[in-house]
């Protein structure tokens, strides 16, 4: 990547070595990052991006949702809920996403 440039990771946590970014934004490698998967999720609420003013955090929502398939979904989970068969895709709040 060109010096000063700035990375988008969407893709998967495994795909980043948080401590490689850091050392990258500490050099000046890179300006910047918005990142919306980490190696641990939900992140820890001590974990260093959260502070980092060159890192913008995003909740793991980097998809745009599209109305036509989304419908599908949601008809599922309202069948399978109400069948008692699990519904895929729920948050637990208990881990924080």
């Amino acid at each position: 990547m060109a010096r000063g440039g700035f990375l988008v990771n969407v893709a998967r946590g495994a795909h980043l070595v948080e401590e490689d970014l850091t050392a990258a934004l500490d050099a000046g490698q890179l300006a910047g990052a918005a990142i919306d998967v980490f190696q641990t999720e939900p992140l820890p609420a001590a974990h260093p991006f959260w502070t980092d003013e060159r890192i913008i955090v995003t909740p793991h929502v980097s998809a745009l949702t599209n109305p036509l398939t989304a419908a599908d979904v949601v008809a599922a989970a309202i069948r399978n809920d109400g069948s008692g068969t699990p519904v895929a895709n729920l948050v637990d709040r208990a881990r924080g996403y």
